[in-house]
């Protein structure tokens, strides 16, 4: 059988990204979730699903930014994409990943590079999403939203149910908009649930957390029992749907997310764009069986 750790373990190795990359916008399941490689090609899509009553959120794939040019480059992209959301007039917001940024690299960078990109959104009257990376960079993600949001209040960031900090950690962003996600990083037994059980239970615990709190919620998931049972939580406790959406990634159960926004909820579209998809794409094949059945089937299907 084809294993979780199996993918996570491809998403990090960069001969078969090299390989891959070569034939990758060619394979029929990347395109099918992947909005293509330009800011246009994404701002197009985004078009697209807003006629169909769903918002979206765009982000400019990139990992492994070693260097100060290449960061300083991937926030100009970023500029030029809330440039071109509020050009086109589309509901759409902006997601990124701090190390695409340049956290590695140096964190005065990082912090300079998000300060442009948030000023050039709030100019625009958006919002930016920080995606949580892996565990070894959840502290400096968490230190530098802090920092952030001294000076800017449309700025939130995720938090991933596996870890066994993340009730803490969203405890402490009491009143800021966050992305409620399960997790999709290999992490150890030292910092993080390893079995499925353990952070569906987690997840739903801190759904109701920061719903209850009064905090705006994204609901970040594909799984129609959870979304059924925030349904029915949120009109238990009269929780208006203004406070919350759903969120689910652009090419994943289509039908669904119509579904829902014809319901009267926010439906929110995570679109990935940009040249490098490999690492993304990777860990969606990890997440679940039912996205590695659908990459074999787009596979054959061509």
């Amino acid at each position: 059988m084809i294993t979780r750790n199996f993918f996570l373990f491809l998403s990090q190795n960069k001969f078969v990204k090299n390989r891959a990359m070569k034939w990758g916008p060619k394979f029929g399941t990347v395109r099918q979730v992947i909005a293509g490689e330009t800011i246009a090609d994404a701002v197009e899509t985004v078009k697209k699903l807003n006629e169909t009553g769903l918002s979206c959120t765009v982000d400019h794939l990139g990992e492994f930014v070693y260097s100060e040019e290449e960061a300083i480059a991937s926030a100009d992209v970023c500029v030029k994409t809330l440039e071109a959301i509020a050009e086109a007039k589309v509901d759409c917001n902006l997601s990124l990943k701090l190390t695409s940024l340049g956290l590695d690299v140096d964190r005065n960078l990082c912090r300079d590079n998000m300060l442009r990109i948030l000023e050039t959104a709030k100019k625009h009257n958006n919002f930016v999403r920080i995606d949580m990376e892996d565990f070894s960079h959840l502290d400096a993600t968490l230190d530098l939203l802090h920092e952030l949001r001294k000076s800017y209040d449309n700025v939130g960031t995720a938090i991933q149910a596996y870890l066994f900090r993340a009730e803490k950690d969203l405890r402490d962003l009491k009143g800021i908009n966050l992305r409620l996600i399960k997790g999709a990083y290999k992490e150890s037994p030292q910092v993080a649930y390893q079995k499925q059980e353990e952070v569906d239970k987690n997840y739903l615990n801190i759904i109701k957390i920061h719903l209850l709190n009064g905090s705006y919620t994204a609901i970040a998931t594909h799984d129609h029992n959870v979304i059924a049972e925030i349904q029915s939580f949120t009109k238990e406790h009269n929780i208006p749907k203004e406070q919350f959406e759903f969120q689910m990634l652009y090419g994943f159960r289509t039908e669904l997310q119509k579904e829902i926004a014809d319901d009267g909820y926010k439906m929110r579209i995570y679109v990935p764009f940009g040249e490098d998809w490999y690492g993304y794409f990777m860990r969606r094949l990890a997440e679940r069986p039912q996205n590695i059945r659908f990459a074999v089937q787009g596979l054959f299907s061509k």
